[in-house]
């Protein structure tokens, strides 16, 4: 029996990579003088090493004004980063970065059925902090049972660990748990805890493999375009019920 929903954030949650922490990025290379940008393609290119400072770290191998030593440059990444995190929380506060289509909807019939929620992400508590206290208050905290974040699981997805303590905080075995992830780094994680996925997909992995999920979709918000098909009835959204439908049938 399906006893908790674990969130991934980045992409999944809301557009976060896109609309957040790209535009903050180059706002951080501005700031600090640093002389090269990130276009959306290699934004995307990037997102395939897990982690904001791992990502600078790797860009820097393929800059040619990067400095030299790797001391440098882990200074240098340490400083972009810093500066990238206060621009993002600019950024999506204030609700100013929606949550994605059928998340909120989502959120109320877990709130409603009494079905437990945690969040399971590898970026870091002030960014969760900023996207969800700007879009469900002050007090979001309350609607999670479980939150935990890069400071509490610093091994990045495809590494299990976030979804493993998640479970332990809250004190469930894998199979009465179900995941919702957007990237193949995200699948990997939930499945090597021994969590069920769903993908719901995001702009920069429309098109990914994603393995091993029990449906595939393009938004929580439609019933349009998931594989396996969605059952058909009253809701026109992806809503509670289906996912105790594809959990229980596992797709």
């Amino acid at each position: 029996m399906l006893e908790a929903l674990l969130w991934d954030v980045d992409g999944t949650l809301a557009e976060t990579e896109r609309d957040g922490h790209l535009a903050a990025f180059n706002l951080a290379f501005e700031a600090l003088g640093v002389p090269w940008r990130w276009s959306a393609a290699r934004y995307g290119e990037l997102l395939q090493v897990a982690g904001g400072r791992e990502r600078l770290l790797h860009d820097m191998q393929q800059q040619p004004l990067a400095p030299a030593a790797g001391a440098e440059r882990a200074a240098l990444a340490a400083r972009i980063h810093g500066a990238k995190n206060e621009f993002y929380a600019q950024l999506v506060g204030a609700a100013r970065l929606p949550l994605r289509e059928g998340v909120p909807e989502l959120l109320e019939d877990c709130r409603r059925a009494g079905l437990r929620c945690a969040i399971a992400t590898t970026t870091s508590t002030a960014n969760v902090e900023a996207l969800l206290g700007g879009q469900l208050g002050a007090g979001w905290r309350a609607q999670f049972d479980a939150c935990v974040c890069a400071e509490d699981a610093p091994r990045k997805k495809p590494d299990p660990q976030v979804y493993a303590l998640a479970l332990e905080r809250l004190r469930l075995p894998a199979a009465a748990a179900l995941a919702i992830e957007d990237s193949p780094a995200g699948v990997a994680a939930a499945r090597a805890a021994g969590v069920g996925v769903i993908v719901t997909r995001s702009a920069f992995f429309a098109d990914a493999e994603v393995g091993g999920a029990l449906a595939v979709g393009p938004s929580l918000g439609t019933k349009r375009g998931w594989v396996p098909v969605p059952d058909a009835d009253a809701s026109e959204r992806i809503d509670l019920a289906q996912l105790q439908r594809w959990h229980r049938t596992g797709g």
